[in-house]
């Protein structure tokens, strides 16, 4: 059967839009096809990143090393994950490379890591094939599931990339509660083993039917212009689309992207550390494995919904106004977990799970910012500009604050941690659309 040829449309902003044809025609599947997949990969990439927190201190029991240069693993795995966004953007815009291929190595550099630390003869070992190695693979299926989503739901990117990025997240459920509580010394090495040809398999069965459609694609069931006008009257009223297209030198010179990239690195630095320490911080609390597990599992499955649900409230009220909420729910989560340390109540504990989790839903909020600020055509790029503000985040909030914990304790930092966030919500409040004069109320008369 013959592909009918696309219609090319424009809407009253000066949009262009290749129309059709159906998902069915290009790939002989329904386009929920290219949600599902990019959810599967995502949930399995993740497990490397929400479940190493938990074996923190059996890591450092078998290989002899301290809790530092352990957790330095996992600061080192973000740098390598969030770094190679931009260059996948780059190359996935221009079409050098197509998803299927990115993929496929995302799925092999994924088992490596695990690998890798089981077996690895020294601390270098582990570094280049866990941080490095790992590290980069997570951040291809995490930019390549993203933008696939963001290609075929270009009428729902935001609420659509949001699921797949809380799947990122939700992903290491499973393993926090049926796996880490049997995990010891002598069995690690092979759950390890274990754990890294599952993920691989999963990427890899995902990441054969990755498909992108004609550059410009748009389903051909809603009208674009139409669209484009309801963007401006309908639920999602309150957040306004970009004023023009902007490339990203243009974006990288507006005050409001260096101010996202500073929201989302206070943002991803309370978040890491709060992830990479609540194990062991639990553990200091005398609790059990399974306990220890589940209350992680809850922090966990609290981001990932977190962030399958915030944008739909940010239609209401606004993106930035959300973001600031978010970021403030964050800062409280610090100091419920710092007052767990004192009353060691595992009521509160859970609730400041709850809480850091649901804080936690700022990376689709960013990523949604980006896209009404500087436009669709080049968001990738720029959005993966502000997203590698989380490799220093990274840093500051897994590497640093590990060596920090022996010296100042855990109720210093997570005071510290809440203040980061609060400054951060208060950030907020200064995000400005570029190209809008915000408008200026008076209670005088017009005459």
């Amino acid at each position: 059967m013959t592909t009918p040829p696309p219609s090319e449309l424009r809407d009253c902003f000066g949009r262009d839009y290749q129309v059709g044809p159906t998902a069915e025609l290009l790939t002989g599947r329904s386009r929920s096809w290219q949600l599902v997949l990019p959810l599967a990969a995502m949930a399995a990439a993740g497990v490397l990143q929400y479940s190493f927190g938990a074996l923190v201190p059996t890591l450092s029991a078998l290989h002899g090393w301290s809790t530092a240069q352990t957790c330095w693993l996992l600061a080192l795995w973000i740098v390598a994950q969030a770094g190679v966004g931009l260059p996948v953007a780059y190359l996935r815009e221009r079409g050098v490379v197509g998803p299927v291929a990115l993929v496929m190595a995302g799925a092999a550099l994924c088992l490596t890591g695990p690998v890798a630390l089981g077996h690895a003869p020294s601390y270098l070992g582990a570094l280049l094939g866990f941080s490095l190695l790992g590290g980069a693979g997570a951040g291809l299926v995490y930019a390549v599931s993203a933008s696939t989503v963001a290609k075929w739901f270009p009428d729902r990117s935001a609420v659509r990339v949001s699921l797949v990025t809380g799947a990122f997240a939700c992903g290491a459920v499973p393993f926090l509660l049926f796996v880490f509580p049997s995990v010891t010394t002598a069995n690690l090495v092979p759950v390890l083993d274990g754990t890294g040809l599952a993920l691989g398999l999963v990427i890899a069965a995902a990441g054969l039917f990755f498909r992108d459609p004609p550059s410009n694609w748009w389903p051909p069931h809603v009208d674009p212009r139409d669209w484009a006008l309801s963007r401006r009257r309908g639920p999602g009223s309150a957040n306004l689309p970009a004023v023009r297209e902007y490339s990203p030198g243009e974006a990288v010179r507006d005050g409001a992207l260096p101010a996202l990239a500073v929201i989302l690195f206070c943002a991803s630095a309370v978040t890491l550390f709060t992830v990479a320490s609540f194990a062991a911080f639990a553990a200091g609390m005398a609790l059990s494995a399974p306990v220890i597990g589940a209350a992680t599992a809850l922090l966990v499955a609290a981001n990932g919904a977190a962030r399958a649900v915030v944008l739909r409230v940010s239609d209401r009220i606004g993106r930035a106004r959300t973001l600031a909420g978010a970021l403030t729910v964050l800062a409280l989560s610090q100091l419920a977990l710092a007052a767990s340390a004192t009353d060691r109540s595992l009521p509160l504990l859970l609730t400041a799970a709850v809480l850091a989790g649901a804080g936690g839903a700022c990376y689709p909020m960013v990523a949604s910012l980006v896209r009404e600020y500087f436009g669709d055509r080049r968001h990738g790029e720029i959005h993966a500009v502000v997203y590698s503000a989380k490799a220093f985040g990274g840093i500051a909030g897994v590497g640093l604050t590990a060596l920090a914990v022996p010296t100042s304790g855990y109720p210093v930092l997570f005071l510290l941690a809440g203040g980061l966030a609060l400054c951060s919500a208060l950030l907020c409040r200064r995000l400005r659309q570029p190209g809008r004069i915000p408008l200026v109320w008076t209670t005088q008369r017009v005459r």
